[in-house]
């Protein structure tokens, strides 16, 4: 499929699908707002202008600064979290149970604590990734990373892969939710259909990658993503961006959203050995 026009008509057509049972998935529910008095702007979605990056310094609003280790201590997340303020990154990253420690870092300052849910496998009970969500937003959270069910998008059940990212955008709303579906684990089919189903469902952002899977973010799966989701829905590529170099080339391809741990590095011009 490396024809661009082939490519879109194949992308169109799983579109269509898509668009036919949407309907018919949502007849038997109602729009549930989230409780949570949140003021925040929507996140910018559409692709960035590479022009606009002039140095490596310039890409720190683009990136969600990572950690997502399970040994992570509090100290570790307060010292990611003020390495986000000083440098302006986007966003902070960590585990839900640590994001109150990010917010309190955070606090008064334009970089946003994030945190995951269903995370690193996405095998969790819709129910569960939807109360994980609400905690973590109550403990400060002010996005959503959460992981798709892998198995039920591979075995194409895709109204059970609807339904459980709804699930979480209902728990969330107005707090954004990006939807990370694992490409190293997909056909191009799937990536196609888990950004249509993720979009359908409310998704503000499709991301790459936990950074825990058999691999992370490619040029090719970007660009892929950005043509199936448009300018409507952010792409954030996630897993192995080490340098600004690799940076750059996921910003030409589409991704307006870079995760990595090797944040620091990134925008000082260095290269990192960090996997995420």
């Amino acid at each position: 499929m490396s024809d661009s026009k082939d490519l879109s008509k194949f992308v169109e057509e799983l579109a269509d699908q898509v668009r036919r049972h949407v309907s018919e998935w949502t007849a038997t529910r109602e729009d549930s707002p989230g409780e949570f008095p949140v003021d925040l702007a929507p996140p910018a979605t559409a692709r960035v202008d590479p022009a606009s990056i002039r140095s490596a310094a310039d890409l720190a609003p683009y990136i969600d600064h990572t950690l997502l280790k399970p040994e992570a201590r509090a100290e570790d997340v307060a010292k990611v979290a003020r390495e986000a303020r000083e440098h302006g990154f986007a966003t902070v990253c960590v585990n839900s149970a640590q994001v109150a420690t990010a917010a309190k870092v955070l606090a008064g300052s334009r970089t946003v604590p994030i945190a995951v849910v269903g995370f690193p496998l996405g095998a969790s009970l819709s129910s569960a990734k939807a109360f994980e969500a609400r905690e973590a937003i109550r403990a400060g959270a002010r996005e959503i990373d959460m992981v798709l069910n892998v198995g039920s998008l591979k075995a194409r059940e895709h109204a059970l892969v609807f339904q459980d990212i709804r699930a979480v955008v209902d728990a969330c709303r107005p707090v954004p939710v990006k939807v990370i579906l694992e490409t190293s684990l997909l056909t191009d089919e799937e990536k196609v259909f888990g950004c249509l189903l993720s979009k359908s469902a409310g998704a503000a952002f499709v991301k790459t990658s936990t950074g825990f899977g058999s691999g992370g973010a490619t040029v090719e799966d970007v660009a892929l993503m950005r043509l199936t989701v448009g300018d409507d829905v952010g792409v954030k590529a996630s897993g192995g961006i080490r340098s600004s170099e690799d940076a750059l080339k996921m910003l030409r391809a589409g991704a307006n959203r870079l995760g990595a741990s090797a944040s620091v590095a990134i925008v000082n011009g260095q290269v990192s050995t960090a996997k995420y």
